[in-house]
């Protein structure tokens, strides 16, 4: 799986984290390996002129995502089994529409990134929240993947700090740490 980003919104952003829950979105929706994803953040103008071009609507927003147009014309879910190896789509943020969000919600940019970016993946699998039902399953299927990357995240993290104080505590006794990392 390819995810490519791109930061032109002059904003600093964790580039790594921000792929990294792009791909655990899409693993865990078991869209295929050979997939390309593009990720842009962009500045408020940029988002303003795309946001206007392509929805007809004044001013920026959060996230816009552009899916390929051979899974729009097919009408089928790119998550759906036996697809083959595409470029899915774009997903552009805006970190600083996205800071504002952030503030009212009373969570870090990098949070609410992290919300966007699983938001627009989704977009990109064929979802969308125009009417109530698929507003209530997009939105519990995103907050879902979210919590669980964390807690994914947590894990990998604990299970990484237990290891360095093992060495650590080995290397005191004088003996040293053969063992392979665990995943």
């Amino acid at each position: 799986m390819s995810i490519e980003i791109v930061n032109e919104s002059g904003i600093a952003v964790d580039e790594s984290l921000i792929v990294s829950v792009a791909r655990y979105a899409l693993d865990v929706m078991q869209v295929s390996p050979a997939v390309e994803l593009a990720i842009t953040a962009v500045t408020l103008e940029t988002m303003s002129e795309l946001h206007e071009r392509w929805m007809d609507e004044p001013g920026p927003t959060d996230v816009m995502a552009f899916p390929m147009d051979e899974f729009a014309e097919d009408t089928r879910r790119p998550d759906a089994p036996d697809i083959g190896p595409a470029l899915l789509g774009d997903v552009v943020l805006c970190p600083a529409f996205a800071k504002d969000q952030a503030k009212l919600a009373g969570h870090t940019l990098d949070d609410e990134l992290h919300l966007l970016t699983v938001h627009g993946v989704l977009h990109l699998l064929g979802y969308d929240h125009h009417e109530p039902d698929e507003e209530r399953e997009m939105f519990a299927l995103q907050n879902k993947l979210l919590a669980d990357w964390r807690t994914d995240r947590a894990r990998t993290a604990a299970r990484e700090a237990q290891r360095r104080n093992d060495s650590r505590l080995l290397g005191t006794v004088g003996l040293e740490d053969d063992r392979p990392a665990t995943p």
